[in-house]
């Protein structure tokens, strides 16, 4: 399968490099240091999951050179999408899939907005992974799951025929009966794990041990539930649950991708997360105080580390 990673971070470069130690036809679209890394020495991924590995991959920064491909996995920030999608233009053809696993719930529908509903996969990515140096990818936690589902529900021919792709690749991957419930479920989980870890500079294991940080955690995680619900998302009963009970088997060490971005200075996805939970929970008229204050603590850093006038 002739493949685009829209966005070789921790996410692309660790599906994307498993789809091409696969054998499939893999480009990376990349940029800056990371890009000139890429194409001087090779993707180095290495994982608890897989093993490590190394490999001379195609890479890019110019998406037109590469041509029409069967399959994009779009994998850029969340405050990129906008640009990505054009510059992504060139990649789609009559017959490409386009799955999106970025963080949020409206992602897959942003895409649609460009290049039209019928290319756009829904889907998430349970993993925690990051660019570690240029050219090498570390993915520290997290299953490497992919979830997907077409917009409207339910599988279809090319989902099937993609999740055989994501088999052979050793990537555990399922298809969701709805991929909104899919979406929500991990905006739960996101939004708990991510807003708190980086809000509180720590890893999940000691927010875990301290009960009051632990309890922040888990009122963040209800509060996305209210929201759903009030958006007449048909999540399962007992998600928070589930949720919680996942967060508990993650390794202790375990930081998410909005913590990194905050340690390093860059922009923040806030506005896909709690942003967007504070929006429509005012939308609803649903009480969200603990996203509130997760997001208006963070919110001097969404651009990048603050300096003063």
């Amino acid at each position: 399968m002739r493949v685009a990673i829209m966005g070789t971070g921790g996410t692309g470069g660790f599906f994307g490099g498993l789809l091409a130690r696969a054998g499939e036809d893999v480009t990376f679209i990349a940029r800056g240091a990371h890009l000139e890394a890429i194409r001087a020495s090779g993707l180095t991924v290495k994982s608890r999951l897989t093993g490590d590995f190394t490999l001379r991959v195609k890479a890019t920064d110019v998406p037109r050179e590469v041509g029409p491909v069967e399959l994009i996995l779009f994998c850029v920030k969340t405050y990129d999408t906008d640009r990505a999608v054009e510059q992504m233009r060139p990649l789609v053809g009559p017959d490409t899939m386009v799955l999106s696993v970025q963080n949020g719930i409206d992602s897959a529908e942003r895409i649609a907005r460009v290049v039209g509903s019928a290319p756009v996969i829904g889907g998430v990515a349970h993993v925690f992974s990051a660019i570690a140096a240029p050219g090498v990818i570390a993915q520290t936690a997290g299953p490497g799951r992919i979830l997907f589902g077409e917009l409207a529900g339910g599988s279809s021919p090319r989902t099937e025929r993609l999740l055989r792709t994501f088999q052979r690749a050793g990537i555990t991957a399922e298809l969701s009966p709805d991929i909104r419930v899919t979406l929500w479920e991990k905006f739960l989980f996101i939004c708990g794990n991510g807003g708190i870890t980086a809000l509180t500079r720590l890893p999940l294991g000691l927010i875990r041990a301290c009960p009051e940080t632990n309890a922040l955690l888990q009122g963040v995680i209800k509060e996305v539930e209210a929201v759903a619900r009030a958006c007449r998302i048909p999540l399962p009963e007992g998600c928070v649950e589930q949720v919680i009970a996942f967060n508990a088997s993650v390794e202790p060490g375990a930081r998410s991708s909005l913590y990194h971005d905050l340690a390093t200075g860059r922009r923040l996805e806030l506005e896909a997360l709690h942003g967007t939970v504070v929006r429509l929970g005012c939308e609803h008229r649903v009480s969200t105080p603990l996203n509130f204050a997760t997001y208006a603590a963070l919110k001097p850093y969404a651009d990048g580390a603050p300096t003063l006038p």
